[in-house]
Parts: C-alpha cells; structure tokens; sequence
C-alpha cells in the first residue's frame, strides 16, 4: 500500500484512508438508485443501467486511484443523467425509436473527444474561455432542472392545463412521502450525518412499504404502480445482465441530423468540462492537495480517469461519468490519496449484488435527492456578479431560467451563451469574445435553423 499510494508522504494511515472511502460511498451510493430510475425514462432497462453504472464507476474510480493517486470517486454525472433522458431523449429523439441509443452513440463521442482534449492538454483552454456567470448560471440551472424532474417523479409537481404546472395532492403517498424524505435529509444534513441522501432516500423508500402494508399505496401494475417490497430470493442477488444496453450504439440517424448531434454531443462536453475541473479543483483545494501556485499535481491524469469512465460507461451502457462533488466527503474525514478512492470503487463492486434494494426503489424515494442536490447546485446563483455587465448578468440569467422552463440543458446553455455574444457585441466589447465563444455560438445558430 505504501509503495501504490505513498501513503507517508501524504502522512496518512490505512485505517485513515479506508474510513475515507467508505464515507464517500455513503455519500455518493444514492447514484445507484437514481440513475437506473432516470434512464428507465428513456426507455433504457434499469437492471443493465444499474449493472453499467456499478461497473463505470468502479473502473473510472480504479484509474482515478491507480493512475493520478487521489482520493476522488466518479460516478454517472447528476443533470447529465437528466439531460440525456429528459432533453435528449424524451426531447430531442421523441420521435425516433429507442433514442437512447443514439443518446448513448453521442456520450461515447463525447468521452473520446474527451481523450483528445485531454491528452493536447486543450480541455482548461476551453473552460477559461467561458465567462464565470454563465458557468454559474449553468450550474444553477442544471440544479432547478434535475429538482423538478424529482418534483414530478414524485408527483408534487404535474401538469395543469391553465397554468401549464400545478401542484399534486397531498393524498397520494408520492407526495407526502417525498416531502418528508426531503425535510429528513435536510436535518441530517445540519447534523452533519454522513450519507444523509443515502439514508433519506433508505428511510422514504421503507415509509412506502409501511404504506403499501396499510393500504394507503396501492400496488397496481397495469398502471405502472409496482410492488415497493423487493423479492430478496437467492438468485435476485445475481448482478441484473449488461446486455441489453452493452455496445448498444445507434449511428444511423448522425447522417442525416450531424448538427443535432454535434449539439447533442457539444451540451454533453460543455457541462462535462467545466463541472469536473471545478469539482476536482474545489476537493483538491478542501484536502490542501495543491501545490504552492494554486495548480494540481497530474490533473492530466485526473481528467484522463474523467475520460475515459465516460468512453467506457457509454459501452456498458450509462450517461457520462464524472468526478463526484461528494468525495469531498472522504477527503474530510482525511482521505488524502487513492487508497481512498480504491475502497470507493471496490464498494461499487460490492453493490453489484445489491440490486434488488437499489432497483425496487421508488421515484417517490429518490425525488428527495433530486431535490437536495438541486438545492446544492442551484446556490451557484449566489456567486453571480449581476452588477457589473449586462451580457454577463443576462447570459447567465437566461442560463438557469430556460434549463427548467423548456425542459432542456441544451436550450439553457443556447440562449446564455448566444445572448452573451450579441450583448458583448452590441455593447462594443467584441474584444472579450474569446474564439471558441465564436465557435460555440455558430453551432448553436445551426442547431436554430435546423429546426425551422
């Protein structure tokens, strides 16, 4: 272990970083519900995608351990997940059969543009290149979107007729049970309990079969309302087959529509690059791992590990894979190197045969993480600069207002980056247009006039 991880020089211990891996499992394991639940709305098979997002896990989160030696898991990306089955797939494909196949064909192109931005070293060129608000304000957006798609899960938010949205009824069990699970974590998290998502997800999951048990939810499947209580028999602890989802790639319609999917792959990209490096940064920077000029040591190894999880999740059959915000939950408790993320991934491994309690929970029950990690990232609004300039101010507004309301992260990060752009050039400031920002503005005018 001393030799793999250096674990004296990062004067820790075993026991230290083990402690530390398992903390951020807990922390990060609600993945494992939510994920399945999300893409199954895509048409996707929810054992597959559980058995996919264990195994991208576990391998990005081995490379992260073995390759750059920090305490960092990764795991399918929150508002990724949601943007490939609720934007691209529900959206953009409605019309075309099984579309997360080619949502899948895109991750894939994304990961390996990944590989190459990372090995040239381009990947930071590009991040710099996007204005600080509308980076926020992307945030902010994809933690409005992901909440409401919990809300609607759960059945708090539905549709309305006059109002377009309206709010669901208190008698039905979804939505009490997702209130309460979400005002559950809310005060383990101000008690600082570790793996409050988890145990909150746990704790309204168990709420539901004690209400299925007194009769309150009814179980009726030709509606789509399923038994809460798992068949724990032998064989159900065998990991559900990757098969239907491995290497299921779909090319054939990237002919005829190459601007739709270079937007599709591009929106995958965008959220990706931006959202690993300040991840990692902000962890780095929490376990004191930067060295004396503010930089990270291997990050081109750290973001390769980003990389190449996303290019290999994509072939098992899962959105893109990227480096998780609640590591910083292990590098708390004094995870310092890969030892701590070797025990992360080593747990994914264990959670394979897990799978009837992470697949027989409802979306009632993971609705509350939805929201809490909604919350989490929509207080990126707070570090918004609205007083300066107005492209800024408006680009990155128009960011996290359109994410929700039209249903798409693709469509929130289109107008904030194109109004930036015609802000920025209306008001003579052209100057502080970097090129990509160009480049990135013609794609999506593209996009436009491919829908007229």
């Amino acid at each position: 272990m001393e030799k793999l991880f250096k674990l004296k020089e990062h004067n820790t211990d075993v026991r230290t970083e083990v402690m530390a891996g398992i903390t951020t499992f807990l922390t990060m394991a609600y993945i494992l519900a939510v994920n399945p639940d999300l893409l199954s709305a895509s048409g996707m098979d929810s054992g597959a995608v559980f058995t996919a997002t264990a195994l991208a896990s576990a391998l990005a989160t081995f490379i992260m351990a073995f390759w750059a030696n920090y305490p960092i898991a990764l795991s399918a990306g929150m508002g990724l997940n949601a943007y490939f089955a609720f934007s691209v797939c529900l959206v953009d494909l409605k019309d075309i059969q099984d579309p997360w196949k080619i949502a899948l064909a895109a991750v894939f192109v994304e990961g390996i543009v990944f590989i190459l931005l990372s090995f040239f070293k381009f990947r930071e060129t590009i991040v710099n290149s996007i204005p600080k608000n509308l980076k926020l304000g992307i945030t902010a957006g994809i933690g409005l979107f992901i909440a409401f798609i919990g809300l609607q899960g759960a059945g708090v938010t539905v549709s309305n007729d006059s109002t377009l949205v309206g709010l669901g009824s208190f008698a039905s069990p979804g939505v009490t049970l997702c209130v309460i699970g979400v005002i559950a974590i809310a005060v383990m998290n101000h008690y600082k309990v570790k793996g409050s998502i988890l145990w909150g997800i746990l704790g309204t999951w168990v709420l539901g079969m004690i209400a299925q048990g007194i009769g309150w939810y009814a179980v009726d499947p030709e509606n789509g309302v399923y038994s809460l209580i798992p068949s724990l028999s032998a064989s159900s602890f065998i990991p559900p087959s990757i098969a239907p989802t491995f290497f299921q790639f779909d090319f054939s319609w990237v002919g005829g529509h190459i601007f739709e999917f270079i937007v599709i792959v591009f929106s995958f990209l965008f959220v990706d690059l931006f959202d690993t490096v300040g991840t990692v940064i902000g962890i780095a920077d929490q376990g004191n791992l930067l060295d004396k000029d503010g930089k990270l040591p291997r990050v081109g190894r750290v973001l390769m590990a980003d990389a190449i999880g996303t290019t290999a999740g994509a072939v098992l059959g899962t959105s893109t894979i990227t480096s998780f915000v609640e590591s910083s939950a292990g590098v708390a408790e004094g995870g310092k190197t890969g030892l701590t993320a070797l025990t992360t991934g080593i747990l994914f491994l264990v959670a394979l045969f897990l799978s009837p309690i992470f697949l027989a929970i409802p979306s009632f029950a993971t609705a509350p993480a939805l929201i809490i990690v909604g919350l989490n990232m929509a207080s990126a609004v707070l570090k918004m600069d609205f007083s300066v300039d107005m492209a800024d101010a408006l680009g990155g507004y128009l960011a996290f207002l359109m994410m929700p309301l039209t249903y798409s992260i693709a469509n929130g990060i289109m107008f904030g980056i194109l109004t930036w752009i015609v802000v920025k050039l209306f008001t003579k400031k052209a100057k502080d247009i970097h090129p990509i920002m160009y480049v990135i503005g013609i794609l999506f005018l593209l996009r436009i006039v491919s829908t007229l």
